[in-house]
């Protein structure tokens, strides 16, 4: 019998290796089970469709701990909700203390893995998960991530308006509430620089100190077509405006072309569609190796903003190794919401997303929100 050659000694050790336990931390699925305790253990899963357009995930815990996610979609809600009950009959009785645990079993575990619909689910089950973590140690959730990098967050709002007067007057209007950064649309009525300048004045708006520097305040251009890495690289490459993109990409894995081509200034994950708080630090993470900015899409409600802002307080992403760039996106008073179904109306305490000199404040609290009397109001006749 001839002897084994040196690398399939090697071949064979590793494979003993690979069979064996890893001590306590040895993987929990598919075919191994944690020891865990019965009162941390997932006994509830529900879902809420609220007003406007929210879609919320309540997890709850055997010892009566309770956690709040969210997957609003833009669209395909039903869909979501078919994905949402599935992980519900799947996670019932897991850790809620094993929070990579699941989320690497519903990513992993079945053949087809990412998509708007999948990865929503997920985002809404993950950051529920991470809300409970946090109130059960009594720490906000940026204090489990490593801690804060930054006392208060940068955020900008939203405004419509298809002609020029009407962008200045919701600019405006921006202005008097706290924001220093808003996003628009391209206005409808194609005009030129001085044209533009004219009509957003100075005085009026305060946001623009002469017509030399309209250039400079355009912060970036925010996914300026559908198209994939190749594209976006193409387009970064031709001109000088920072581009911005990724609402419509739910992994890192998604990411990672956008980022290898030099595609993009300021990656935008959305936290509700992008695999939740989890996978929003790791796509944060990615992003900072290639100098890439951070600025998380979030035209939803509460819950998702509150877990961008956990995440945005202890990232520390810097843009063209110069200038940090971590800003976030609010939907308070954005078109898609009603005077009855805004960004405060389901918060015990609205003064945790308050706006001043264009940011939000950062500390101590028990859940993912930036201060204390961040529990959710929701009743059974808030949702349907």
């Amino acid at each position: 019998m001839s002897k084994p050659s040196c690398r399939q000694n090697r071949l064979n050790t590793m494979l003993l290796l690979a069979s064996k336990p890893f001590g306590r931390f040895k993987p929990s699925w598919p075919f191994i089970s944690l020891k865990t305790s019965a009162s941390s253990l997932i006994s509830k899963i529900e879902i809420f469709r609220v007003p406007p357009r929210w879609l919320f995930v309540r997890v709850e815990t055997a010892d009566n701990f309770v956690g709040w996610g969210e997957s609003t979609p833009e669209g395909h809600t039903e869909a979501i909700e078919g994905a949402l009950a599935d992980l519900a009959s799947r996670f019932v009785g897991w850790d809620a203390n094993g929070i990579e645990d699941i989320w690497q079993a519903a990513y992993r575990a079945r053949f087809y893995r990412g998509g708007p619909v999948l990865m929503s689910a997920l985002s809404g089950l993950d950051i529920a998960l991470w809300d409970i973590k946090g109130k059960k140690l009594g720490v906000p959730v940026w204090q489990l991530l490593g801690g804060k990098v930054r006392d208060r967050l940068r955020v900008y709002g939203w405004v419509g308006g298809d002609h020029p007067n009407a962008v200045r007057e919701a600019a405006a209007e921006r202005k008097g509430q706290g924001f220093t950064v808003v996003k628009m649309n391209a206005t409808g009525v194609w005009i030129t620089n001085e044209g533009y300048c004219g009509v957003c004045d100075a005085e009026e708006v305060a946001w623009i100190d002469s017509p030399a520097l309209l250039t400079s305040t355009v912060e970036r251009v925010r996914d300026p077509f559908a198209g994939d890495g190749s594209e976006f690289a193409d387009l970064a490459r031709s001109v000088s405006v920072p581009i911005a993109a990724g609402e419509r990409l739910y992994s890192r894995h998604d990411f990672r072309p956008f980022f290898e081509g030099r595609a993009l200034d300021i990656a935008q994950p959305d936290v509700s569609h992008c695999g939740g708080i989890s996978e929003l630090v790791r796509i944060a993470a990615l992003a900072e190796t290639y100098d890439v900015g951070l600025a998380p899409h979030c035209p939803l409600g509460p819950i998702a903003l509150a877990a961008c802002a956990a995440v945005g307080v202890a990232r520390l992403n810097w843009y063209r190794q110069c200038e940090m760039v971590v800003i976030q996106e609010m939907s308070w008073q954005i078109h898609y919401n009603s005077e009855d179904a805004d960004l405060y109306t389901f918060l015990e305490d609205p003064s945790v997303f308050a706006v001043k000199d264009g940011y939000i404040q950062a500390s101590s609290g028990e859940c993912p929100v930036p201060r204390n009397k961040c529990e959710l109001r929701i009743s059974d006749d808030d949702h349907y």
